[in-house]
Formats: structure tokens, C-alpha cells, sequence
């Protein structure tokens, strides 16, 4: 999840809230951590956090649940990669391997995102990409992205 408008990590813990109220049990988060925009430079810092859920809806399912919070949250889709009150995007569903035009699943950008990457690695380093066959730890051992990634 990431914010960067309106207390981005107040905007964290409302999803939080909404996410474990409609979606499924938290197993486990990782802290929050402030990071530089990624994408586009113009625009003020990002809080973001990773969670793992517990969920007995199908990717399809859970990926309208998450996009219903991010409309009720007052999520607009103006700019790419822009500001944004909350952004939820499902990084893997299990082992599963997703390619639809509404859902690709692990998350396409994953490796080029340092900001995605540390809080994964905080809550699941050992996981294995199901498609590339390493750890998250090695994905961000790996990744190129610069961008400054703090825990706040």
C-alpha cells in the first residue's frame, strides 16, 4: 500500500482498517516506511507498508475489494504513478502466476521498486517468486532502483 496526500500513514492505517473489515485476516505488516516518489519526481514523499492477508476471495475478487476501498477512500486516477490519497495493489496471490489484462500477478513492477521491495523483504525475505524462481531478498539484492527507502 502507499500514500503520499492527506497523513499518508493515517491513510495506511484506514485501509488497514477497511482491508481487515472486508477482505481478509491480517497475518502479518510490516512497518511503514517513507520513500522518494517513484515514476514521477514532482510530488511530495510516500508512506508504504506491506501486509499479508488471509482470504477466502479469488484474486479477481480481492483486486475489486481493494479498488471498492480505494474509491471509497477518495482515490482519483489522474496522472500515472502520481500523488494518491492510497494505492493498493496485490504483489503475489500465493504461488499463483496471473496474466489478465485487469490483473498480472506477481505484480509486473515488483523488481523495480525499491519502495515495494523493503517492506516485502520485512515481512517475507524467504518467499520465492514463483515466476523467477528466487527469493524476495534476491529481487532486492538484485534491484536497481535508487530511490531512498526509510522505516519510519
Amino acid at each position: 500500500m502507499g500514500s503520499n496526500l492527506n497523513k499518508p500513514a493515517l491513510q495506511l492505517n484506514i485501509a488497514l482498517q477497511h482491508i481487515t473489515e472486508k477482505a481478509g485476516e491480517l497475518i502479518v505488516q510490516s512497518p511503514v516506511y517513507r520513500s522518494s516518489p517513484w515514476g514521477v519526481s514532482d510530488q511530495p514523499e510516500f508512506a508504504n507498508q506491506v501486509i499479508l492477508l488471509q482470504t477466502s476471495f479469488s484474486p479477481f475478487e480481492l483486486l475489486q475489494c481493494l479498488q471498492k476501498i480505494e474509491h471509497t477512500m477518495g482515490r482519483e486516477r489522474i496522472v500515472k504513478w502520481g500523488s494518491r490519497i492510497i494505492d493498493i495493489d496485490i504483489l503475489y496471490y500465493g504461488k499463483s502466476i496471473i496474466t489478465n489484462p485487469a490483473l498480472k500477478v506477481p505484480h509486473p513492477e515488483l523488481s523495480n521498486r525499491r519502495f515495494t521491495l523493503v517492506p516485502l523483504c520485512a515481512i517475507a525475505p524467504a518467499f520465492i517468486h514463483p515466476v523467477w524462481n528466487v527469493s524476495n531478498q534476491t529481487i532486492l539484492q538484485r534491484c536497481t532502483d535508487e530511490g531512498h527507502v526509510e522505516e519510519i
